[in-house]
């Protein structure tokens, strides 16, 4: 599990009391409800977590395990300003592709999941030869689904579980960490997640969605039970803070954004995050997702597509001010721009495929081990259907 500072702990006693009686020994690391029609229930997601397999802890542990003896991943794949270039190969493959000629529809979003939409502002689409179009519609998760939409950024914590319940989508490219938290009243008695034990705290998505998902993973780093020691209800972001004055809830898991300005008042304060808590940063949060089918058939157009909107994150990554003003001219931020280049820079965008692999591949083993994914209890399908990266870096 992550954060586990107790076990750090006890690793370092033991590594200390071996170097003492030896010589030469040396010490040995998310949108809306629609995703919660394709989750279990509460009560079915409890009775998986009491029930888990062995297997799937065994999964996490080795996920750890090989991550702490490789060493840290690069975080940021490289920089690179320029159209993507395909063998004369790629070039005659792709005349063959069933998606050729036609117009790529991109999921219109805005803010940290607006990757799609800053490629088509820049001109890399057009640059690389595609014509491309923004839709909209219920969700992100639909749209990818049913194949009225090619691509979109978004929060693994939404698409993952309907993955693997068959929903037709695949991850292709990381986008970035961070950009939710855990928040309570700043002047409340609730210093940690360990002191909301017992308590109920607001998913403003609902349950099943990636609110839920997201705040579970937030108790379980610190050996909270997200399903037994709390109880996670649903309140409108809208109605968070009342609820946390009248004490009906003792939190709520909150976009950064919309919490930004009440923690510099004095109104909130931040218990535990996906932007700013070290054992996080080591994860993403937002993804780049494709129809399956799509890539499946239009492999070359799901490598260009892939490569403008990775080219557009490490642009926004490089250029955080003319990213940010870019998003508030399109309606894609809102206007408070010293606010948003902070957000914007704490997100590291354009995340590379290493990273994003090893922290999708931990995020699976909790979902597994958490009973969110209940539709298989092993990680290797899990990666299978979710992590097809379609324009590695060289």
């Amino acid at each position: 599990m992550k954060n586990t500072q107790l076990k750090k702990a006890l690793c370092a006693i033991l590594a200390t009391m071996l170097m003492l009686t030896a010589t030469g020994c040396q010490q040995a690391t998310t949108e809306d409800t629609t995703s919660a029609n394709n989750t279990q229930s509460a009560a079915e997601q409890t009775a998986e977590s009491e029930t888990t397999s062995e297997e799937s802890k065994s999964d996490s542990e080795t996920a750890e395990e090989t991550a702490e003896e490789s060493g840290p991943i690069e975080r940021n794949s490289p920089y690179v300003d320029e159209p993507i270039t395909l063998t004369a190969e790629e070039q005659e493959a792709m005349k063959k592709e069933p998606a050729y000629g036609k117009t790529i529809r991109y999921w219109l979003s805005d803010g940290c999941t607006s990757g799609p939409v800053v490629a088509d502002k820049l001109g890399y689409y057009a640059e690389a030869g595609l014509t491309a179009e923004g839709v909209k519609g219920t969700s992100y998760t639909e749209a990818l689904g049913t194949g009225s939409a090619e691509v979109a950024v978004g929060h693994i914590a939404t698409m993952l579980v309907p993955c693997t319940n068959g929903v037709d989508l695949t991850f292709v490219g990381g986008a970035h960490i961070g950009c939710k938290s855990l928040y309570v009243l700043a002047d409340s008695e609730y210093q940690s997640t360990s002191d909301m034990v017992g308590t109920k705290i607001a998913v403003p998505n609902g349950i099943g969605a990636s609110d839920y998902n997201i705040t579970s993973l937030l108790l379980d780093a610190d050996g909270i039970n997200p399903q037994q020691d709390v109880e996670l209800i649903q309140v409108e972001t809208s109605a968070c803070v009342a609820a946390m004055e009248s004490g009906e809830i003792s939190g709520a898991l909150l976009s950064d954004t919309f919490a930004y300005h009440m923690v510099e008042e004095g109104k909130l304060r931040c218990v535990r995050s996906l932007t700013w808590d070290e054992d996080f940063q080591q994860e993403p949060c937002c993804i780049i997702a494709m129809n399956a089918t799509y890539v499946k058939e239009n492999p070359i157009h799901a490598k260009v597509i892939t490569a403008c909107v990775k080219r557009a994150h490490n642009w926004m990554r490089s250029n955080p001010e003319e990213a940010t003003q870019l998003l508030i001219d399109e309606g894609l931020n809102s206007e408070d721009f010293d606010m948003n280049v902070e957000l914007n820079q704490s997100l590291y965008f354009g995340l590379s495929d290493d990273f994003t692999e090893a922290g999708l591949k931990d995020i699976a083993s909790d979902y597994i081990r958490l009973g969110l994914i209940t539709a298989t209890d092993d990680l290797d399908t899990v990666m299978e259907k979710a992590w097809n990266p379609q324009c590695p870096e060289e």
